[in-house]
């Protein structure tokens, strides 16, 4: 896509977007997604990050993501909106999830992981760029959280579209990401991690 504009305007363009994909088209895209993601960089991490889909914003399926890393035997973490902040939960078996405010699914309690022990963080997001700069949903819960993390972490965006050129009014506190999925592949924004 041949674009550059605004994160209001992108916002905007890309949840309606979102919206109108038929569901088949959806969940034929998340499973794409999720079988790309068996080609990163991250199968010899222990503790990831996963954000559960918000049904009604029409988020990419993660839970496809969650089944390939429990098969992987992986410290899953979720996050859970607390104030202004998130926190951030170790998925186990007793585990109960409830939907907050938002209507996204969260851990309603658990063992609350450090933020500087995570070593891989999947990011929601409604466009991207080239240069590996998101628009998210404009509440800055993960600019703020990533900012946290120790610097190794690996950030890795998942989007049901192709990305833009570039996104107008990023900021020097905008956290850029190591690597997008799409359906169409992986497109890599930093030399990988060693």
């Amino acid at each position: 896509m041949n674009l550059q504009s605004s994160k209001t305007v992108l916002r905007a363009l890309f949840l309606e977007k979102r919206l109108a994909l038929s569901k088949a088209v959806h969940e034929a895209r998340s499973f794409t997604i999720a079988n790309h993601c068996l080609q990163l960089p991250i199968w010899d991490q222990e503790y990831i990050h996963l954000f559960l889909p918000i049904e009604g914003k029409a988020e990419i399926d993660t839970t496809l993501i969650l089944t390939l890393l429990q098969g992987r035997d992986k410290q899953v973490v979720l996050p859970k909106v607390n104030g202004n902040s998130l926190q951030h939960i170790l998925l186990t078996d007793s585990t109960k999830l409830r939907k907050n405010q938002w209507g996204i699914l969260e851990p309603e309690q658990g063992i609350e992981v450090p933020v500087r022990q995570l070593d891989v963080v999947f990011i929601p997001l409604l466009a991207w760029d080239k240069k590996g700069q998101r628009v998210g949903y404009g509440k800055g819960f993960y600019d703020s959280f990533l900012a946290d993390c120790k610097p190794a972490v690996i950030k890795i965006g998942l989007s049901l579209f192709e990305g833009i050129n570039e996104i107008e009014g990023t900021r020097p506190e905008d956290v850029q990401m190591d690597y997008c999925v799409h359906p169409e592949g992986i497109t890599a924004f930093a030399p990988p991690k060693v």
